[in-house]
């Protein structure tokens, strides 16, 4: 991507006090042929030129007299201007940098420059620029319709709002060769969303690898992720790794926040350089792999500041997908249930036609904690203990019908005694134990005399 949609050279906005460092970056820059370099020097005039003029990307030096380059940044932020910014740093000033990203940097540069990392690095901002454009001429109200790849989406249906206009979203980041981080609680489909976005992406013919933070050790997971090679001994067993196994593809790594610090510093440089090596082996080599990663955690939250790098941080969130849970969603819990049968129907050559109202009734009442992957498991139970052609709420489990019956029911909020709150739960769980008040009580796990107590007295 060379050029802006009216046929022009990317424009760029280099700030700094030091004229040598923007006389290298203009004449460098005009050599390209690919971005139309505009040089300031006084840092009080930016705000001028920001009111006047439009920028692809901004280049900002942190360390400058009169404005600092992080004031410009707050305030260009705080104005609403959306225009990717580079920041420029000397070594001392990295952690300052990183810190700037958190106010919407979209990257950093340590000075001296690369030319070749800096090409890279204004390319990917030029393309981080088109993409926030195109999100913000998404029609308000998405449909599955509108979707350019709507198999890709296939494994995720819904017809919620928000759910649809995320999966536009997706598709818009998809095309771009950018990063992704995905959020949402455990069971949301952050794997699914990952997946849908290869599928969509230009990197579709290429594998599209998971990995989980969760299931190895610190010491495993470097080998895992990075490759292994053989030790001077010969004894370790070489592993490609599967940054080699992904590459031309997309790899995806979930729980992120579990990623020990020393792996966190290795992915850092992949991110910034595209470099790594593998355990025990000192040979550069090359990724050429789209990393999408998630977390079920707020990563900017006090509890990971000591324990997950920053530099990292605002690296894999630049962009961002947010899951929204299952509970805010509830009209896609039947859409989902049916989903799972036919899904199931088909794999295992099942003949259940479909689910009772009574069932129905039941799961679109419960707030799913586990979401997806909590009614999925509770639909693929439930088929394994039918003898009927339909799913009733006889098949499920006994800890499963505790569960929903037990758990907070959806409806909009009213304050209400404690007492009458009690006394309806008594009442619905009696009700749902066919009047027999000992299983009632064994539910409700209090005494029977307890029970009574709530009960209306003759």
């Amino acid at each position: 991507m060379s050029e802006n949609s009216n046929g022009n050279m990317r424009k760029v906005l280099i700030v700094d006090d030091d004229v040598a460092v923007t006389n290298y970056f203009m004449v460098f820059l005009m050599q390209t042929e690919i971005f139309e370099p505009e040089v300031e020097n006084d840092s009080r005039k930016v705000a001028g030129l920001l009111k006047d003029n439009t920028y692809d990307v901004i280049m900002l030096d942190l360390d400058m007299p009169n404005v600092t380059g992080m004031e410009i940044l707050r305030q260009m932020r705080a104005e609403g201007h959306v225009t990717p910014v580079i920041i420029l740093t000397g070594v001392s000033d990295v952690d300052l940098a990183v810190k700037s990203m958190k106010y919407g940097a979209f990257d950093y540069l340590t000075k001296p420059v690369d030319d070749e990392h800096l090409l890279e690095v204004l390319s990917s901002a030029v393309e981080k620029g088109s993409l926030q454009q195109s999100m913000e001429e998404l029609p308000a109200e998405s449909t599955a319709d509108d979707l350019e790849f709507q198999s890709a989406f296939e494994h995720l249906p819904t017809q919620d709002p928000a759910m649809l206009n995320l999966f536009h979203q997706a598709e818009t980041l998809a095309e771009s060769n950018l990063n992704i981080f995905i959020s949402g609680e455990r069971g949301s489909g952050k794997k699914s969303l990952a997946r849908a976005v290869h599928k969509a992406s230009g990197r579709q013919e290429g594998p599209c690898k998971a990995l989980d933070c969760t299931t190895h050790t610190p010491d495993e997971f470097s080998g895992v992720l990075f490759g292994r090679a053989k030790d001077w001994s010969g004894i370790s067993e070489e592993i490609p790794g599967a940054l080699s196994d992904s590459s031309g593809g997309t790899l995806f790594i979930n729980n992120i926040e579990h990623m020990s610090p020393a792996v966190q510093l290795r992915l850092n440089h992949v991110l910034h350089t595209g470099e790594y090596y593998r355990d025990n082996s000192t040979e550069i080599l090359q990724a050429d792999v789209r990393f999408i990663v998630s977390s079920t955690h707020d990563l900017t939250g006090s509890q990971f500041r000591e324990s997950f790098s920053r530099d990292l941080l605002y690296h894999v969130m630049v962009n961002s997908l947010q899951i929204p849970p299952l509970r805010d969603r509830p009209t896609d819990i039947p859409i989902l249930a049916n989903f799972f049968l036919a899904e199931e129907n088909r794999c295992n050559n099942k003949k259940i036609k479909g689910i009772t109202d009574e069932l129905m009734a039941l799961l679109t009442q419960y707030f799913f904690p586990g979401n997806m992957q909590e009614l999925r498991k509770l639909i693929l139970s439930a088929i394994a203990a039918t003898t009927d052609d339909m799913l009733g709420a006889e098949d499920l489990s006994t800890y499963s019908r505790e569960r929903i019956t037990l758990g907070t029911c959806r409806g909009p909020f009213r304050p209400r005694k404690l007492q009458n709150i009690i006394r309806e739960q008594v009442a619905d769980t009696i009700k749902y134990c066919k009047g027999n008040p000992e299983e009632a009580a064994r539910l409700l796990d209090i005494s029977l005399e307890e029970m009574n107590s709530y009960l209306p007295q003759d």
